[in-house]
């Protein structure tokens, strides 16, 4: 069987793995311990995460014509890829926040809703919230005007002597 047959699976493995993907972050995990390694698979898998150490390589061809294609100058040394198909935000906001304490984990780059963005902006994009996050303060910021103006409603009809 030739090599390239052999390949050939793996660079489809990851062209599904990308598609349809709202966000991919590509980072170097040389230096992990296997405590740290476990803790982070278990973070990302709990949050819809997929996680995968692949051949640069295979990387390189498997994105080749896509979206993702922008990652490749990021593609040298160790590399393991995390992909999320739901929430845009979460691999950068999670492997961010992991590497806060586990300084061996580098985030290299990423694709998010089809816009690259280097290390520096990976960082900036995992300082947004997640969807859930946002709706909530949005419905937090509406319901409080509402909430006030029925208390001085109440207040007005109380100081009348009558109840509301």
């Amino acid at each position: 069987m030739a090599k390239v047959e052999l390949k050939k699976p793996i660079v489809e493995e990851i062209s599904e793995l990308l598609n349809g993907a709202q966000s991919a972050v590509v980072v170097d995990y040389r230096g992990l311990t296997v405590e740290e390694d476990t803790r982070l698979r278990k973070q990302l898998r709990e949050a819809g995460i997929v996680y995968k150490v692949y051949k640069n390589t295979m990387i390189n061809f498997a994105v080749q014509g896509t979206e993702f294609e922008a990652l490749v100058p990021h593609l040298e040394g160790p590399t393991a890829l995390a992909v999320s198909k739901t929430d845009a935000t979460a691999p950068a906001r999670i492997l961010f926040n992991f590497s806060k304490d586990a300084k061996a984990l580098e985030l290299k780059a990423g694709i998010v809703e089809g816009t690259y963005y280097d290390q520096k902006g990976i960082q900036v994009i995992a300082s947004i919230p997640s969807r859930e996050e946002l709706l909530s303060k949005f419905l937090g910021s509406i319901q409080s005007p509402v909430t006030n103006f029925a208390r001085v409603i109440k207040q007005i009809a109380e100081s009348k002597g009558e109840t509301a």
